[in-house]
């Protein structure tokens, strides 16, 4: 298995089900780190617009909620699960609230962040909503910084570069 790839990590659903995040393969993937009582918790929003507008695309998002920022996440489990599809429609998937930082961090938010890691980039998450770019091979490619809206023209023409360079087609 290849070393530089997020393929590696399972993680958590809401109700405690592992996922191997190679059940994410051959799909462009932005990882983001949220909370339901930050500034920043309308981009939940931007996110579900993103989604949609690449829906069928071969393209998802994965929502990692976190406490580690000011305690901005106080829900868990269920509590996340209806926050986020009641106030921002939100469709998809949401996973188990993950330290993202610090001693306890997630294996796969440990990887994201470190260069010497994931070959590619070194950017911890500094804040909520910090972004991962991840290619159809499970690369790490870019980062957004929190006050980047997912909705960004940067961040839409990143995602479609990966689509069309992955698709191999040319456009004119």
């Amino acid at each position: 298995m290849d070393e530089q790839s997020i393929y590696r990590f399972s993680v958590q659903k809401l109700n405690g089900e592992e996922v191997n995040l190679g059940d994410y393969k051959n799909k462009v993937l932005l990882i983001v780190n949220t909370a339901s009582q930050c500034g920043f918790t309308p981009q939940l929003k931007e996110l579900e617009l993103l989604r949609s507008e690449f829906e069928g695309q071969n393209f998802e998002i994965l929502a990692f909620p976190s406490n580690d920022f000011g305690g901005q996440e106080p829900l868990s489990g269920a509590g996340i699960s209806k926050f986020c599809s009641i106030n921002f429609g939100t469709h998809y998937p949401v996973f188990n609230k993950t330290h993202v930082k610090g001693k306890e961090v997630h294996p796969l938010f440990s990887f994201l962040s470190n260069k010497r890691e994931n070959g590619r980039i070194q950017s911890s998450p500094k804040w909520n909503f910090h972004k991962y770019l991840i290619d159809r091979n499970g690369h790490v490619v870019d980062f957004f910084y929190p006050f980047t809206k997912p909705t960004a023209a940067k961040v839409k023409r990143k995602i479609n570069e990966l689509l069309v360079a992955d698709n191999h087609l040319v456009i004119a």
